[in-house]
């Protein structure tokens, strides 16, 4: 497995991660544990080291299932989890990164991890009610008792991202991004080369579509986040399986599958951006890991380019109310 490095503080990772929020949560029924944890096992021994969870995954339970699974190699992964939601009684109840309730989080993440340390911690959703300065000296404090390794943001827009890089360097930053979601290159992609801070694109495979395994005829487990999303809707996902034929085509001549060629298509945009796909699959696990053999020349890059420029994505990504809690 490759490595790749996010941030300039010695933050190094394979290059794919693993996002196990789909183990627990979010995708239709949760995996049981030892089906999870064996999962989690496989991608380790096929050299994936870096596992992204969150406190609301569940909530809890995908922190519980990714410290039961990595205690044993502990020395040889990097964990990412976040904070940012209220998770009274066990549900998500808005935004909440007040200071002390991001320090109650890492300790009660530390104990679900099974870890003296949490390697990366984000801001799972940027909170309007609280300065992110603050977020951020919260953080440099867990950072400097040992607690936190390195400080990410999700979903920020640049203005947050360069106040709170101010304050507590940002190793990583973790938004969506993909073939058919390419909003990150007008802003946050430049103003992070310029910081020198990480990628992690979550949602690499467009929540499973780019893989040509979803038509307009599938139907969703009723638990399944994808039937609320616009882009999801039977009408969109037909004239969105365009983009995919197209990728399909490539693929053929590349001998890979859509699903690597949209990976490799990322892993070739910069040496510092990292996807995260999710699977609960071990077939679809090493097909996401293979991607980092698919090589892409500068021709098969513009032919990509040229396929996705002449394709117009039909739907919202998210439904109006989880938009609202994007780029601030």
């Amino acid at each position: 497995m490759q490595m790749r490095k996010l941030g300039n503080g010695g933050l190094e990772v394979s290059a794919i991660g693993l996002g196990c929020m789909g183990l627990s949560f979010g995708y239709g029924p949760a995996l049981d544990k030892p089906a999870g944890v064996a999962l989690i096992r496989s991608a380790i021994e096929r050299g994936v080291t870096f596992f992204d969870t969150a406190e609301v995954y569940g909530p809890f339970t995908n922190e519980e299932l990714v410290g039961e699974a990595l205690a044993p190699v502990r020395d040889r992964v990097v964990i990412a989890t976040k904070f940012g939601f209220d998770t009274n009684g066990g549900a998500r109840h808005g935004l909440n990164s007040r200071p002390e309730h991001i320090k109650r989080v890492a300790e009660a993440s530390l104990k679900r991890l099974r870890t003296e340390f949490i390697d990366l911690f984000y801001q799972h959703r940027v909170d309007p009610q609280v300065p992110i300065e603050d977020v951020a000296g919260a953080v440099k404090e867990l950072i400097a008792e040992g607690k936190v390794r390195h400080f990410g943001l999700s979903e920020p827009g640049v203005q947050t991202i360069r106040r709170a890089h101010a304050v507590q360097p940002v190793a990583a930053v973790q938004s969506e991004y993909s073939l058919w979601w390419r909003e990150p290159e007008q802003e946050v992609l430049p103003a992070l080369e310029e910081l020198g801070i990480g990628f992690v694109p979550f949602s690499p495979l467009g929540k499973g579509f780019l893989t040509g395994a979803i038509s307009e005829t599938t139907t969703f487990d009723s638990n399944d986040f994808r039937n609320v999303v616009p882009r999801f809707t039977p009408e969109a996902r037909k004239a969105n399986q365009a983009l995919v034929d197209r990728l399909g085509d490539i693929a053929a001549r590349k001998r890979a599958t859509p699903a690597q060629i949209a990976l490799a298509w990322l892993l070739a945009q910069k040496p510092w951006i990292v996807p995260i796909p999710g699977t609960t699959k071990l077939h679809r696990l090493e097909e996401n890991i293979a991607a980092t053999g698919v090589e892409l020349t500068p021709d098969d890059l513009g032919e990509i380019a040229g396929a996705v420029s002449a394709i117009t994505v039909e739907g919202a990504r998210y439904p109006e109310h989880l938009q609202k809690l994007v780029g601030r």
